[in-house]
């Protein structure tokens, strides 16, 4: 076992704030439902305000946890265990920073260990620690990647996002079923075709039935 720590700043910390205590985040949503047409005091909404807020604590926790300390305990005994370790299908539930409506997907990820491996739960935690923030895929999708590769320092990191975006199913152009894929691909899955075309069959839908066959 091995304890890592970094010093790169994997990404800009955002420009510090004060935080609104839980009564004025309650007093805006009463606003919202005001600026709806609603009336917050009727019997159905009475609770609305601080379901709310508790609900914003779930969809955001990403903000209070730190992905590199997650990372931060690796193993060195892997018996020269050298090949792709991938984690697919890891559910995402993000929200858009322009609508601040749900993004929901899936994400594959991937690395080539050098010396050291980490708990598969941990890639699902980072995952999750971005995903619950503010977000854009594509920054989603760099920062996994960024990460890892900064925190574990492997030969290569590959991260693939699949996800619904409801600022476009249920708003503006409302075209339900669309999907986005972004890809962050670092070291060898970079440089060796190779290697991308097997990590890219690897989270396939045809190699699940390939496995189950």
């Amino acid at each position: 076992m091995n304890v890592v720590t970094s010093k790169a700043k994997l990404t800009k910390a955002p420009r510090a704030t004060k935080k609104p205590s839980r009564a004025e985040a309650e007093s805006a949503v009463r606003t919202l439902l005001l600026w709806a047409g609603e009336d917050p005091e009727r019997e159905g909404l009475l609770d609305t305000p601080g379901r709310v807020v508790r609900s914003y604590e779930e969809f955001f926790r990403g903000y209070g946890e730190d992905p590199v300390a997650l990372l931060a305990r690796t193993f060195e005994e892997i018996e020269g265990y050298d090949e792709m370790v991938v984690l697919r299908d890891i559910r995402i539930e993000s929200h858009c920073e322009h609508h601040m409506v749900p993004i929901i997907g899936k994400a594959h990820v991937a690395y080539l260990p050098g010396s050291r491996v980490v708990g598969i739960s941990k890639l699902a935690r980072v995952v999750d620690a971005y995903a619950h923030r503010f977000q854009i895929q594509e920054k989603l999708t760099a920062q996994i990647a960024n990460t890892i590769n900064d925190v574990l320092q492997p030969r290569g990191v590959a991260v693939v996002i699949e996800a619904g975006h409801q600022c476009m199913s249920t708003r503006g152009v409302h075209k339900p079923g669309a999907s986005m894929v972004t890809s962050r691909m670092l070291g060898a899955f970079r440089d060796d075709p190779s290697t991308r075309r097997e990590f890219l069959a690897m989270i396939s839908p045809r190699s699940c039935t390939a496995v189950e066959a």
